[in-house]
């Protein structure tokens, strides 16, 4: 029996087929970092690269998040196109002058493309900087390109993009979606970057979201819808770039604007797309924007996660707070 339905991949795998298709096609991709090789990565990203590319195109780093961004560099301005795992990128504070003022400012200071890929897990359900959410720390960096896909689709769609770029990326895997399936098509696909999608259509109130919390997004529609609230959830998808036109477009239909993410709420991006939506479409809203976010807290281990990350309640009781 044969079927038009595309194939379930879960979301790690979704990458790690995204990386292995563009390594056979561009010889300059190395694809290194911790335990990348023999152990295939924690997580399982990287299995199977090793045994089929070889130990000069997949290498075991030491723990040194400051060597592996640092080679990136290197390596990204002498004409490869490497693909450096931190593996925790709530570590990127140990290599935060190599990825932020280097990486993400060599374009503009010396006129050099830096194509390099720094790709991790983030949020979740670790702790500390395990579970750390750095994207409102790396937005900052004028060069840097912010990636956070929330399904396996759009996992494979953005990396395949991220290999073929001229600009740095940090790649934002979330680590509670790495077991998590959903449709792949097998055929080559690309999805650009900023360039937003709109998981759920709605009339009520507008959920922006990212990452892992595009479910609790999802969950908490679903809830809303049976108390007679139709909740328009907008999956950014990118951060830089931004997809300003999805959001206006949205929160113009809307009026009413709920923002969640799991990086922290001080200073977390919903504060800059909240000044984003102020300025242009001011006129639109019918209430304040409400953000959703961590606490402004270390991220606890175990049973206690939950009471510092946002949950899907949490996003409820927001929407219901501006009805």
């Amino acid at each position: 029996m044969t079927t038009n339905e595309p194939r379930q991949l879960r979301y790690r795998e979704a990458i790690n087929e995204a990386i292995a298709e563009e390594m056979r096609r561009d010889p300059r991709i190395i694809c290194y970092g911790e335990d990348v090789g023999v152990w295939e990565g924690i997580f399982g990203v990287t299995r199977g690269l090793l045994k089929e590319f070889g130990p000069e195109r997949v290498v075991d780093m030491p723990i040194s998040e400051q060597a592996i961004a640092g080679t990136a560099i290197g390596l990204a301005i002498t004409g490869y196109r490497p693909i450096a795992e931190i593996m925790f990128l709530g570590m990127v504070g140990c290599c935060f002058d190599g990825i932020f003022f280097k990486m993400g400012n060599y374009k503009q200071m010396w006129g050099l493309n830096v194509p390099a890929i720094i790709r991790g897990g983030v949020g979740g359900s670790a702790s500390g900087e395990h579970a750390y959410s750095p994207e409102a720390l790396l937005q900052h960096s004028p060069g840097l390109q912010i990636v956070l896909p929330s399904t396996p689709y759009d996992a494979k769609g953005l990396m395949k993009t991220a290999c073929r770029g001229e600009d740095p990326v940090i790649f934002c895997e979330h680590i509670d979606m790495y077991a998590v399936s959903g449709p792949v098509p097998e055929e080559e696909y690309f999805i650009p970057f900023g360039q937003a999608d709109i998981k759920r259509e709605g009339k009520d109130v507008t959920i922006i979201t990212y990452s892992g919390m595009v479910h609790k997004a999802l969950e908490a529609a679903e809830s809303l819808a049976k108390e007679g609230i139709e909740a328009e959830v907008v999956d950014l998808r990118t951060l830089v770039p931004l997809d300003e036109e999805a959001i206006l477009s949205s929160v113009k239909k809307t009026g009413k604007v709920v923002i969640a993410h799991e990086s922290m709420e001080r200073g977390g991006p919903a504060g800059e797309l909240t000044s984003i939506i102020a300025d242009k479409a001011f006129d639109y809203l019918d209430a304040p924007v409400k953000r959703v976010a961590a606490l402004n807290s270390m991220i606890p281990g175990g049973e206690f996660n939950k009471f510092v990350l946002p949950q899907t309640p949490w996003i409820i009781n927001a929407v219901k707070s501006i009805m």
